[in-house]
């Protein structure tokens, strides 16, 4: 064959996509996914239907390899050995402790997180912009909010002065960074802010006994896993409380201010799909919130007999009656 025979053979060929030639050669990508929690409440969901825009469908051309801790941080290194060892094309990490068990396991398999607080503290990443490595993804922290959710509290008549702040250390490791902003904005406010730590079913059930303040609970997938015990206890204290997800709201809370995790996992398939494509995670910036919401429960303010300010309520995105 000449040379013109052989560029004239060459411009009938079709390239196609990765996903489009995995799907006709029969060839699965496998991607990993490890959550803190089994709960579709953050919107796994949402990433199924996400990556199924991209051209990836399960068992077509995407095997997907599930693993969640349960809201336990205990079963997680187990968990993360258990995909390190399918060797996943890309690797899923949603919550701080995924992406800690992962990141200890693999340098090279790229890892893309959601719903995760300040990577760059974290160590995760170098910076935003240009995260190096082989980990990238969508953040659910913006600097501010934590500030915003103590202002959310102090508005709420009879004032609160003291607010206890809800977490769990073994699965938010990053709740000091937040409640270094929450003690600055204390002092503007004239509001005390008291670490209320829970690890089991005890703890919290002992948050019921709290009087004299308010519940501001962070950022955790513990106290996603545990909402329901969670918000009994706050309501047998009879305190107003701000939550880091609108889902304690809808189960009877009385107010969030927060992003939309299901956005994020839908923002993060489309990272997975130009990783499976031939992207370099460090190539990706890491991306910050880009929508948030207030949710106000006027059924649970009447049932602890508080009072929500007219302002507050009227820039609500969703007030439950």
């Amino acid at each position: 064959m000449n040379r013109r025979d052989c560029l004239a053979l060459l411009g009938t060929i079709t390239v196609l996509p990765l996903s489009a030639l995995a799907q006709q050669t029969g060839e699965l990508r496998r991607l990993g996914v490890l959550s803190v929690t089994a709960d579709d409440v953050i919107g796994q969901a949402r990433l199924v239907e996400a990556l199924a825009t991209h051209g990836w469908k399960e068992q077509d051309n995407l095997r997907v390899d599930w693993r969640n801790g349960g809201g336990d941080r205990a079963p997680i290194a187990r968990l993360a050995d258990e995909l390190i060892a399918l060797k996943p094309d890309v690797l899923l990490a949603i919550g701080t402790p995924s992406v800690e068990e992962l990141r200890q396991r693999t340098a090279t398999i790229p890892i893309v997180f959601a719903v995760v607080t300040d990577p760059v503290s974290q160590g995760f990443v170098q910076n935003l912009a240009h995260p190096g490595g082989n980990i990238t993804g969508f953040t659910d922290y913006d600097g501010p909010l934590a500030g915003k959710w103590l202002e959310m509290l102090t508005q709420v008549t009879p004032k609160v002065s003291r607010a206890f702040v809800v977490y769990n250390p073994a699965t938010a490791p990053f709740a000091a960074l937040m409640l270094r902003t929450l003690e600055e904005a204390a002092r503007t406010l004239d509001v005390v802010v008291e670490p209320a730590a829970v690890h089991d079913a005890a703890s919290i059930a002992a948050l019921a006994s709290r009087k004299d303040g308010g519940f501001l609970v962070l950022p955790d997938f513990f106290t996603m896993a545990n909402r329901a015990p969670l918000l009994a206890a706050i309501a047998e204290s009879h305190l107003p409380s701000v939550f880091w997800s609108r889902a304690f709201v809808d189960e009877g809370g009385l107010m969030s201010y927060s992003t939309d995790s299901a956005e994020q996992l839908r923002r993060a398939a489309g990272y997975i799909d130009r990783i499976l494509k031939g992207a370099q995670a460090a190539d990706l910036p890491v991306q910050n919130p880009t929508k948030f919401e207030l949710a106000i429960n006027v059924k649970a303010a009447k049932a602890i007999g508080v009072t929500l300010p007219a302002g507050l309520l009227a820039i609500a995105n969703d007030v439950i009656e």
